[in-house]
Parts: structure tokens; C-alpha cells; sequence
């Protein structure tokens, strides 16, 4: 009986142990920052459904014609970024650049459109307008919460406890890229 009982509290010591010596840390870590980039990944692809709709009416206007090519040409070129390609740092700053230039052009278009007075006027335009806002907040937030969960990662693959376990059971893990931020995301994070 001795065994026995002495067997059950080695393990229930080890298991506590393995609990707080932060195993499960780097894991964990690595599932939230692939949620977050989700979460980007889903208003990435909410701003790309949106500007078909924000473009059409905009061909109606003179004015803005260069923009919708920057528009047209800067949304073909904005790639993905799968969660298994998140630790190979060319491939998320390619994508943080197509999508950084597809922001610029969505500027350049809504800045051209304001000198056409049929689209000023245009509530759909108008409610165009308000989705690409609140859109450029999603876009602000998730890219933010993604780049907090990167460094969650990337911490416990470089601090102790969880260093030791990134150098032997998670040997092959490896950091994480982040995505540059938009110079006015903080505002539109507010």
C-alpha cells in the first residue's frame, strides 16, 4: 500500500510541477497568435469584398480614373499569408507591403472622389464610405492584437521557464514575423 500511495503522490507532484514550470506555455502561445492572425485574415478579407462596391460607383466620376487603377492593380496584387508561412518574415512583410500599398491607393481614391459632387451627395457612396472606416478599425485592432500575440510567442520561446522546453521538446518552433502598423493606427484604434 506504501508503493502505491508513494507512487500517486510522485505523480501528482510531477503533474503539478509540469503544470507551473510552463510546458504547455509555447503551445499555447503559438494557438493565440494563429487565432489573431485569423481574426486579421477575416478583416483583410472583409476590405477586399468591400471595394468592388466602393469602386463602381466611382467610375462614373472622371475625376478619380488613375486612383481606381491604383485601386484595381493594388487589390490583385495584395497576396495571402497562410498560419504555417507566419515564421518566414519575407513573406509576412510581402504581405504587410501589398496590403500597406492597397491602403494607400483606398486613400488616394477616397481623397480623389471628394471633387466629384455625384458621390458626395450618393448615400450608398456615403455608406460605402463608413464600411471602409470601420473596416480601417478592424484592420487596426486585429493587426494589433496579432502583433501582441507574436510577441506572447516570440517571449516564450526566448525567456526562461518555457526557453528550456522551446530547446528541447519544441526545438523546431520558430518566432514569429509581426506586421508593421499602420502610422495612423493608434487613431484608429481609439
Amino acid at each position: 500500500m506504501r508503493i502505491k500511495l508513494g507512487n500517486i503522490f510522485a505523480v501528482a507532484t510531477l503533474g503539478l510541477g509540469l503544470a507551473g514550470c510552463g510546458y504547455d506555455a509555447i503551445p499555447a502561445a503559438e494557438a493565440n497568435a494563429k487565432a489573431k492572425w485569423v481574426v486579421a485574415q477575416d478583416a483583410y478579407k472583409q476590405r477586399a469584398d468591400v471595394i468592388p462596391d466602393l469602386v463602381s460607383p466611382v467610375q462614373g466620376c472622371a475625376k478619380p480614373a488613375a486612383e481606381l487603377v491604383g485601386v484595381t492593380k493594388a487589390r490583385a496584387g495584395a497576396i495571402r499569408v497562410d498560419a504555417w508561412q507566419l515564421t518566414d518574415a519575407d513573406e509576412v512583410r510581402q504581405f504587410g507591403d501589398a496590403q500597406a500599398q492597397l491602403t494607400g491607393a483606398l486613400n488616394a481614391l477616397m481623397a480623389a472622389s471628394q471633387d466629384c459632387p455625384d458621390l458626395k451627395s450618393s448615400q450608398d457612396f456615403l455608406a460605402l464610405q463608413s464600411q471602409m472606416d470601420e473596416s480601417a478599425g478592424r484592420l487596426a485592432t486585429s493587426v494589433h492584437a496579432y502583433n501582441a500575440a507574436v510577441r506572447g510567442y516570440n517571449l516564450a520561446l526566448q525567456t526562461l521557464p518555457t526557453m528550456l522546453w522551446a530547446v528541447t521538446l519544441f526545438r523546431g518552433k520558430t518566432p514569429m514575423a509581426a506586421l508593421a502598423e499602420a502610422a495612423d493606427a493608434q487613431s484608429a484604434r481609439k
